[in-house]
């Protein structure tokens, strides 16, 4: 099933378990998508190969820097009225806390979707969405 399929198939049926067989990129890290009332949920399943501090067994950055692009575009994705991919154009990750190897969820906001350019807030967190361990600012091209 090709992206654009898995897509209009996911909108249709509210089922977006779909998407990460058709985004490998997704069942690679370990993320589920869900719906809830505020937008998409991702979660990002506990797992020791996100660690990237063995001492501390704090989550690597850069797992949690794809967790926050990905919760940006599957929401921009599902807002959008085209089939096609956003393109990031910039991306602005600050980490807040360190994360332990625990499950981690996201959700991303649109706040503004143009007709060439998106810009998503994104954020994760562990126990508490008010205490996000890191967010991210970025800037998509829409085609």
């Amino acid at each position: 099933m090709s992206i654009i399929d898995a897509l209009r198939a996911a909108r249709q049926s509210r089922d977006y378990r779909g998407l990460g067989e058709a985004m490998p990129y997704i069942d690679a890290l370990g993320i589920t998508v869900t719906e809830s009332p505020q937008g998409m949920l991702l979660t990002l399943a506990a797992s020791s190969i996100h660690v990237g501090n063995p001492f501390t067994q704090a989550l690597h950055g850069g797992f949690i820097g794809a967790f926050l692009e990905t919760a940006a575009i599957v929401q921009l994705i599902l807002e959008q009225d085209s089939d096609s991919l956003p393109k990031p154009i910039n991306i602005t990750v600050d980490y807040l806390r360190g994360g332990r190897v625990a499950d981690t969820r996201a959700a991303a906001r649109v706040t503004k979707l143009g007709r060439r350019v998106a810009n998503v807030h994104a954020s994760c967190w562990q126990d508490d969405p008010e205490r996000p361990i890191a967010t991210l600012s970025g800037h998509f091209l829409m085609s």
